[in-house]
Formats: C-alpha cells, structure tokens, sequence
C-alpha cells in the first residue's frame, strides 16, 4: 500500500447531488478515497500526508459532454479554414492545447465529436501523463449522429438523414452508446422512437417529448452555450471574441432580426430545462466547446450559470456536470466523490457561494488523490 493523503476542505459537495457539507475530510490511498467524513472526528493515520484546505471548496472534476478538441473555437472564420486544410502534426498541436485549457479549468472528461484516434493519440503522444483527461471518442466509444444540424447552424447537413436511416443506424450500433443531435418535436420525436439514449440540443422539442425522455431514462444535453453566445455575438455583430468575457467586442453590423430570434429561444430553452428538472429528466452539461466563440475548458463555467438560471441548485448542477455525465459514458475515474472511488476532484478557494465563478480560478486539482503534475494556479510565463 502506499502513503496514505487525508483532504480537508471547509465545504464539499460530493457530486452525488446531495447538499452541501461542512468541514469534511477526505482519507486517500493508491488514487482512492477509503474513508470520508466530519473533520472533527478525524481518525489518526500513521505518517499521513495532511492537506488543510479548510478555507476551501472541494467539487467533482467536470465532464464536458459536448467538444470538437479539433476545432478552433475563434470567431475568425480565417483561423477556421486554415484549421480544416492544416497538416496532422500542425492539428494535433492544436488538441493537445485544448486538452490542456480542459485539464486547467477542471474538466478532466469530455465527449470529442471531431478528433479521429490517431490524432488523438499523436497530440497526447508528448503531454505529461498527468495532464490527460478521459477522452470518449465518438465512433470509437460511442455514435453522435446529427439528425438536425447544430442550433447556431444555417441550415441542416448536406447528409441530412431520414427516419429510415436514423433507424437502421441505431439498430446496427451494438454495444455503443447513441447521442442524437435533434431539435424540433418532430425530429427530437422520431430519434427517441428509434431508440437513441440521449438527445443533444433538442431545441424547440416540446414537453411531450420531455416526458417521453424522463420515461424512458434517456440524457438530455441541451447545450444551453450554444444560444448564449450566439446571442452575445448577434448583439453587436463582432468579429472578436474577448477571451475571458466571452462577449463580442469588435465593431460590426449586426443582422436584423438576430438579437431578438436568440434571445426568444435561449429563454425557451431555459423553461424546457426548467420542465425537465420538474419531470425528472436525466441532463449532463454539453458546451460545445469549439465553436464559435465557445473556449475549451472555461466556457464549462458558463454552462453551469445557465443550469442555475434554468432554476437548478448548484449542488444539483454539480451533480449533471460530473456524475451524469462520466457514468453515461463510461469514465470510471470520473464523477461523484464516493469510497472506493478515484480521488479525482477540483479545489476552489472561498466558500460555496462564490461558486460557480471561483471555478474560473482554481485552487488546485488532483489527479487520482494527489495534485495535478501540469496545474500551475498561478503559471510562469516566459520572456
């Protein structure tokens, strides 16, 4: 066995949903919690390495359960372009950069819908171990299949299927695991008859669709993001994106019409969220991280505000941004902090209500029960 590391952190919100808990300990070993519990009745552990953050926050690691690691998320439509037509060493730089903006703003699991495996495996081939997220490749470790196009979108793919297709590809998926990117009743309605498990975006989709899926036990993604900064971006019509407000704010002409049309079905989308969490739909947080103007990593916390607006509490929102989201698929290094489960989690300085914001700057992160190797809260840089 090896040295045992006992956390204590001032508050703890396990991911499980449950509510908030006070000056709690956490015993780790060989990467796993063995015990957990109030700070004042601390065991004694012989030789134990004691972490005192008892003027902090201890969360879950975040699952991000919608990312393209191979695309730019700049609203330069010349960087996007470029980033199609560059060569694979070029490309692979690229996702090793955004799988370190994730490992830095704690989400250490996300669900890619762009990257192929040898990418993948060429962009992680030099990166320290420790700064290595949990990657589930669509095709690989499950299917994504676009039935509508993404909701920013201006118009369906070229490869639009129909009802037909959509079937027989869910018939012939075997073991893996379907996410539908739907909006609309229509469509939203014919992916759940075919059988998908969980449904991206479904914009516009409706409460009887909502039951359906509440019913049936399928995951809601609903990429909340995606109209937020579609919206942030037809206010002003900029080119430029700030990095840290996430507004545009370069001049523009914005296109008539725009402001109000994103502004109507991002509230639409937070009243179907609303309804969900009162039937008891299953959700998980999904960015979108890398399209336009939604950043790798740090655009999780804006998802996580939209959850609160949308009415969740934020231990409830922790719980959709880890729990639901690593056991749907498959991180089992991921999710809520349990025993017997891996000591994976994020610190964040202060107290719960300066959360979600303090996850913009965290205190630190571990990896299976000790601090991160690549996590700098304060990083060096050069000259």
């Amino acid at each position: 066995m090896g040295e045992t590391r006992v956390i204590v952190a001032g508050s703890f919100i396990d991911g499980s949903g449950a509510a908030v808990r006070r000056h709690v300990f956490l015993a780790v070993q060989d990467g796993s919690i063995i015990a957990m519990g109030s700070a004042a009745d601390l065991p004694h552990y012989d030789g134990a390495v004691i972490d005192d953050f008892s003027h902090c926050t201890l969360v879950p690691a975040l699952v991000d359960c919608s990312v393209s690691l191979s695309r730019s998320p700049s609203v330069d439509s010349g960087v996007q372009v470029a980033g199609d037509v560059v060569t694979m060493p070029t490309k692979a730089v690229m996702v090793a950069r955004h799988i370190h903006d994730c490992h830095a703003h704690g989400v250490l699991g996300v669900a890619d819908a762009s990257a192929e495996d040898d990418l993948l495996a060429l962009a992680q081939k030099d990166m320290v171990p420790g700064s290595i997220i949990d990657i589930c490749s669509s095709g690989c470790d499950f299917i994504k299949i676009f039935y509508s196009g993404n909701i920013e979108a201006e118009a369906l793919p070229s490869f639009h299927l129909c009802q037909e297709d959509l079937s027989r590809i869910l018939q012939d998926r075997g073991n893996q695991k379907a996410v539908v990117v739907a909006n609309g009743r229509h469509q939203v309605a014919e992916a759940l008859a075919a059988g998908c498990d969980a449904i991206e975006q479904g914009y516009a989709m409706g409460e009887d669709n909502l039951r359906e899926m509440a019913a049936t036990g399928v995951l809601w993604i609903p990429s909340l993001l995606r109209a937020k900064s579609a919206l942030d971006g037809a206010r002003s019509g900029g080119s430029v994106c700030c990095r840290f407000s996430q507004r545009y704010v370069a001049p523009g002409k914005p296109l008539p019409g725009a402001e109000a049309f994103w502004k109507k079905t991002l509230a639409e989308q937070l009243r179907q969220l609303r309804l969900a969490r009162k039937l008891g739909v299953t959700t998980a947080l999904g960015t979108g991280a890398g399209s336009v103007g939604i950043l790798h990593g740090e655009s999780m916390v804006e998802e996580v505000k939209l959850f609160i607006q949308a009415g969740y509490a934020l231990e409830e929102v922790m719980h959709c941004g880890s729990e639901n989201g690593a056991r749907f698929f498959g991180m089992e290094r991921l999710g809520a902090l349990m025993v017997g489960r891996s000591a994976t989690f994020l610190i964040t300085r202060g107290s719960v209500k300066q959360l979600p914001r303090k996850l913009s700057y965290l205190e630190g992160v571990y990896v299976d029960g000790v601090p991160s190797r690549v996590y700098r809260k304060n990083p060096v840089k050069g000259g």
